[in-house]
């Protein structure tokens, strides 16, 4: 039971939750993640219950978990994106509470739909650095994430002007059949970011929200991230704090900047797809690490503008690295690894990223100083994609060695790139400041996250009727 000394499922009583999640210094894998799963089931009859709602496209279950039988109806699916793990150990850490804790669980109301992970394919190409997780350059070189259109979270259809997608895949199929049958009130997406700090996304301004969600970082010691956003597209709702990444309005930024977006937009998310049932969607983005700078909103001598090129510039270079590299290699690549068709994905992507940043800074709005936190946030996401992909390339090339299909040419070209990989991990390595975090606290805020959430929507409805 609670051992909080406020009323059970209040703000208050979350905040203490929070920090009563146990040390954590790891991640679990697909199978160790799943047994722990089956073994909370087996001894919580009654209360839990699990059922497969679908299959992986090579082959694996993939199952729910769903505690209690509440009114209202709340869905959590971690595994979205593989390479973001830390929602597994919190689903594993909120099920417990579920079960264990009686009052906490009635005092929602709610029945609690849990999908462990969601895509388990992807996150077994992962879990060579799920052990020790405490340096980026190690996680960079067994980093995976699926291309675009082999991701859970945006390959939901999608339609809108001149753009189409409708290459849905059967792990986005199972969990739009849950969508469709649980009507979730609360649905929240368990991803995590790599460095900085913690922001979110909020599909409404939920009253009370905001201030719980900023709260919970705060009481346990870790900075909002207040440096870019992830798109020019998003729309803040307060600091830290914005509305669902969209496909629609990455079109219509997009097309307002002067570019044609359907060469560039893919699915849709989770999220845009729930609305239909009036859903309130939340995503915690968490980092692995943090820097001073990642809150820091002291105005530089530095140009917001130049900072924008200087990235756009810097994605360029990459781009043009990493493409070099795999054009070359691309006749004698027999091995369609998930490796080769993430990198024939996001690397030609650098460089159309690059030109709508280029094109983004002759904007009126970016003639202003930066701040800090854009500064560095806008200098680490090239270092963070040159991390990503050309550790993926490098698998990708790795895949032909180990299986004796590497001709003399891909062996020159991946010696070539192993010493490009080598001097970013380097200059990764050198920047000063970064702090590993605690998994525990990363959980303690996502869970923290939702629980607020639940008890906002539930005191939101209990207002209104």
């Amino acid at each position: 039971m609670s051992t909080s000394t406020t009323a059970v499922g209040s703000l208050e009583d979350i905040l203490e939750r929070t920090h009563q999640v146990p040390p954590m210094h790891d991640f679990p894998t697909v199978d160790a993640l799943l047994e722990s799963f089956d073994d909370l089931v087996a001894a919580h009859p009654g209360i839990a219950s699990s059922r497969r709602i679908g299959t992986s496209r090579l082959g694996e279950p993939i199952p729910m978990v769903s505690i209690g039988h509440g009114r209202r109806q709340h869905l959590l699916f971690a595994g979205v994106h593989p390479n973001e793990p830390i929602g597994f150990r919190m689903l594993q850490h909120l099920a417990t509470l579920l079960c264990d804790d009686d009052a906490l669980r009635e005092s929602f109301d709610a029945t609690w739909h849990l999908i462990p992970c969601i895509d388990p394919d992807g996150t077994r190409l992962n879990e060579g650095w799920y052990g020790d997780p405490a340096r980026r350059t190690v996680y960079a070189r067994q980093f995976y994430r699926p291309a675009p259109n082999e991701q859970v979270e945006w390959t939901f259809p999608f339609a809108h002007k001149d753009a189409w997608f409708d290459q849905v895949l059967p792990e986005t199929q199972a969990l739009m059949r849950v969508i469709d049958e649980v009507k979730p009130q609360m649905m929240v997406s368990l991803h995590n970011a790599e460095l900085g700090g913690v922001y979110y996304y909020l599909s409404e301004d939920v009253p009370g929200a905001v201030e719980a969600l900023h709260a919970i970082p705060a009481g346990l010691g870790l900075p909002l991230d207040t440096g870019e956003p992830e798109s020019p597209a998003l729309q803040a709702i307060a600091p830290a704090v914005f509305g669902m990444l969209s496909t629609a309005a990455e079109y219509d930024y997009l097309e307002e900047l002067g570019v044609d977006p359907t060469g560039s937009v893919g699915g849709e998310s989770s999220s845009a797809y729930a609305s239909r049932h009036g859903t309130v969607s939340l995503v915690a983005e968490l980092p692995y690490w943090s820097h001073p700078a990642a809150d820091d909103d002291t105005p530089t001598d530095t140009a917001y503008r130049d900072v924008v090129l200087a990235k756009a510039a810097g994605l360029e270079e990459m781009g043009a690295v990493l493409g070099g590299i795999l054009d070359e290699a691309a006749q004698d690549l027999t091995i369609r690894s998930p490796f080769l068709r993430a990198s024939e994905a996001f690397v030609p992507m650098m460089s159309v990223i690059g030109g709508h940043e280029r094109m983004r800074a002759d904007r009126p709005e970016c003639d202003r100083p930066a701040t800090v936190a854009e500064v560095f946030s806008n200098d680490d996401l090239v270092r963070c994609f040159r991390l990503r992909y050309g550790g993926m390339l490098l698998r990708a090339l790795d895949a032909e060695v180990v299986a004796g299909t590497a001709t003399a040419r891909v062996r020159r070209l991946r010696e070539r790139m192993a010493a490009v990989y080598d001097a970013w991990t380097a200059e990764a390595d050198a920047i000063d400041g970064l702090e590993v975090l605690d998994v525990n606290r990363l959980v303690g805020v996502q869970l923290g996250a939702a629980l607020a959430l639940a008890r906002c929507l539930a005191a939101r409805e209990e207002d209104a009727g």
